[in-house]
């Protein structure tokens, strides 16, 4: 009797272990699930923290200049997220920095090295025409023989607005077919007129600033909408 009573205690005691065990087991499978929610919720709380961070940072490729020439997107090329059906000027190459302007510009004509002094170690000659009131940063020059003039631009309106005021001052007079090369934030004027046509081919993507009121291209050139009324985008040159 106290050997089935000792083997019933020892089954009971088995039982309730193995009971225990399993709802431990249980318990742990359901904190498991508790962690693995929690831990979803974190994990998924972590990717919208840092979907929403990457997001509002605007920096997919990390840099501070993403969608320039110094730091393109993948999906937008040096445009950025510029829409496919984008205005002309929103199709324009932006460069970001000064850096980014003279390699992108050196790609097409001669551009190397760049400067920001007019002196030593730079062209000697070629004037800053456009300042502070033109909404301009920063001024490069390259170039000995023929100087090459690059603008990095803070407002492109502000710039365009001063370049056509420049050019209605001249009542008509001037060059029609003629203006400066710009991109979205950089401009580019040059003494050689073959570096200026290099950079309105297609490969390039830059177009001509014209505000002249006589400008009349052939048939077949561009004529696009510029920021300000009066002015337009243009790949045709003539000096």
């Amino acid at each position: 009797m106290r050997t089935s009573s000792l083997l019933a205690s020892v089954t009971a005691v088995t039982a309730l272990l193995t009971l225990t065990a399993c709802g431990g087991g249980g318990d742990t499978a359901a904190g498991g699930v508790g962690v693995g929610v929690v831990g979803g919720a974190g994990g998924s709380g972590g990717d919208s923290v840092a979907g929403a961070g990457g997001h509002a940072n605007g920096t997919g490729d990390g840099g501070p200049n993403e969608g320039t020439l110094d730091n393109p997107t993948k999906n937008g090329g040096v445009n950025g997220n510029a829409p496919k059906n984008g205005t002309a000027f929103q199709q324009l190459p932006r460069a970001g920095t000064m850096a980014a302007a003279a390699r992108f510009v050196n790609g097409f004509t001669k551009c190397d090295p760049i400067s920001t002094d007019r002196g030593s170690g730079g062209p000697s000659q070629g004037p800053a025409e456009y300042g502070p009131s033109y909404s301009v940063t920063e001024v490069g020059y390259c170039g000995r023989r023929n100087v090459t003039t690059l603008y990095m631009i803070k407002d492109a309106k502000v710039f365009q607005t001063a370049f056509k005021a420049e050019v209605d001052a001249k009542k008509g007079s001037g060059n029609p077919n003629s203006g400066i090369v710009v991109g979205q934030d950089f401009a580019m004027g040059s003494e050689s007129s073959e570096a200026m046509s290099a950079l309105l081919k297609p490969q390039a993507g830059l177009l001509m600033l014209n505000c002249h009121p006589a400008f009349n291209p052939p048939s077949g050139f561009r004529k696009e909408p510029a920021l300000v009324k009066g002015c337009v985008l243009t790949d045709y040159y003539k000096d």
